[in-house]
């Protein structure tokens, strides 16, 4: 991995909640339900680190990763211990958690009419859109229960 890159991941189809994680880490996690052959193939030629259970997949592509673990905590210690997980927390909810994409820092007066008011009421600062799926993104108890998550973890300072 060279280190002037950011590093992005290529995760499989048995590992869905592992790529929601390393997108709320806000790396850069392309994830879809099925897969064909040229879809890796194309893939892990943008430079993409491919995390698979399948042993099969890990041996036919020298760019891959086999994760081991069934659980998503543990899932995240193989890649962070294998130094593939370079751990950031100002990167964190820096990405869509359904479609990947950067988010756009917005102003709560942007976000009027797209979020719920109380929301609002709260002169909340951090409001995220998702420029893709045109989605709002808020730092409400859903993000504060990820972080306790990941600090109970152990994977960020």
């Amino acid at each position: 991995m060279a280190k002037n890159k950011e590093v992005s991941f290529l995760v499989d189809s048995m590992l869905g909640r592992l790529a929601k994680w390393l997108r709320v880490m806000g790396y850069d996690t392309h994830y879809q339900k099925v897969y064909t052959t040229e879809d890796i193939e194309k893939l892990i030629l943008t430079g993409r680190l491919f995390i698979t259970k399948n042993e099969s997949y890990h041996k036919a592509y020298e760019s891959s990763f086999l994760i081991k673990s069934d659980k998503v905590k543990d899932q995240l210690h193989e890649i962070k211990n294998r130094g593939h997980l370079p751990l950031n927390p100002k990167r964190g909810f820096s990405r869509c958690l359904l479609c990947n994409m950067k988010l756009i820092s917005v102003t709560a007066k942007d976000a009027s009419g797209h979020i719920p008011e109380y929301i609002l009421t709260q002169n909340i600062k951090g409001v995220s859109f998702c420029p893709d799926c045109h989605r709002y993104f808020w730092p409400g108890s859903h993000r504060k229960k990820m972080l306790d998550q990941i600090t109970q973890w152990k994977l960020w300072d």
